[in-house]
């Protein structure tokens, strides 16, 4: 278990925020999976919100089953990060987090996310601004820094704690990587090292054996994981299961036909066809990584133009792997 403040992290298994992914259906889903134990909703941009944009706040919505829940900010204006934060806690949020290590050029040209990494004295304003202003957890997530020859994360790391920050997570690549090479988890331990706030680590956590490891090499509170979460929602509880004693289980095709015809049911009621559309072959893809027959099935539903269409091919699909 991990505490953020006064919310208890348990078990200390956290979902990365993930634009157009980790929205209130995903995290609805992984939360009737189990295991996961803080889950953070899509960033929202602090001009958007502020400025009230009715799309970014229809993004906001989640349900009391979510719980605990963080909703990550960015930005580079203090006072609006402030009044952002503001809203979150308003709106019932557990834990207000702010996005210091977005690498999206989008983000990086408003001077936010990642950026923030090459101003420190603009992040310390936000920080120490956003926490003056709410009394729920805060916490923030940030890179190893701009690039390698710019690797100022440990700084970072004093900076929140000093300002009061609650817990921090790193992201160990640097905003010049993206998503590419390794994540050098040896920098999660000399953050650890040096602050005594919870520390999660994040970056090439893959499989339950490699969340296991991260804890093992680095000391850190908690394990943060974004992208094998989408192609394997069933990680977190087999994470969880491991630390109990008990043997990972891999889920079967049942679980994996009622996962996605569930999570397509909730796109089919609650979102317009086209969005519903776009997100189902998004998804379609993650979920049948690894199924026998699963690029088939993701070819077929390119010519696909209805969501009745979508979930009839995917039925037919896994009644053959069933009847297999």
């Amino acid at each position: 278990m991990m505490r953020l403040g006064r919310v208890a992290i348990d078990p200390s298994l956290i979902l990365a925020p993930m634009a157009g992914i980790t929205d209130q259906y995903f995290r609805l889903i992984l939360k009737r999976i189990g295991g996961v134990g803080l889950v953070t909703m899509e960033f929202i941009s602090s001009e958007a919100l502020t400025r009230g944009s009715e799309k970014t706040r229809h993004m906001m919505q989640f349900s009391e089953e979510e719980r605990p829940l963080a909703i990550q900010i960015y930005g580079s204006q203090p006072g609006r990060m402030a009044e952002a934060a503001e809203f979150v806690q308003a709106l019932g949020a557990d834990i207000v987090d702010i996005n210091m290590g977005c690498p999206a050029n989008k983000v990086l040209k408003g001077c936010a996310g990642a950026a923030l990494m090459g101003d420190l004295g603009l992040a310390r304003d936000i920080i120490r601004t956003v926490r003056r202003s709410v009394t729920i957890p805060l916490t923030v997530k940030f890179r190893v820094g701009l690039d390698e020859t710019r690797t100022n994360f440990l700084e970072l790391g004093r900076i929140c704690e000093g300002e009061g920050v609650d817990g921090v997570a790193l992201h160990a690549r640097t905003a010049r990587q993206m998503f590419a090479g390794r994540a050098d988890w040896q920098r999660v331990r000399r953050l650890k090292e040096a602050v005594s706030i919870p520390v999660s680590g994040n970056g090439d956590v893959e499989t339950p054996a490699d969340a296991w490891a991260l804890v093992r090499e680095t000391g850190c509170d908690g394990v943060m994981i974004g992208r094998a979460a989408v192609k394997n929602p069933w990680i977190f509880r087999q994470i969880a299961a491991g630390r109990s004693g008990a043997a990972p289980q891999e889920p079967t095709i049942e679980e994996r036909r009622d996962l996605i015809l569930f999570h397509f049911s909730l796109l089919r009621e609650r979102e317009e066809e086209r969005l519903a559309l776009h997100k189902i072959r998004t998804f379609t893809g993650w979920y049948t990584h690894g199924l026998p027959d699963g690029r088939i099935l993701r070819q077929k539903i390119n010519s696909l133009t209805s969501v009745s269409e979508f979930i009839d091919a995917i039925e037919e699909f896994f009644q053959v792997l069933l009847a297999a």
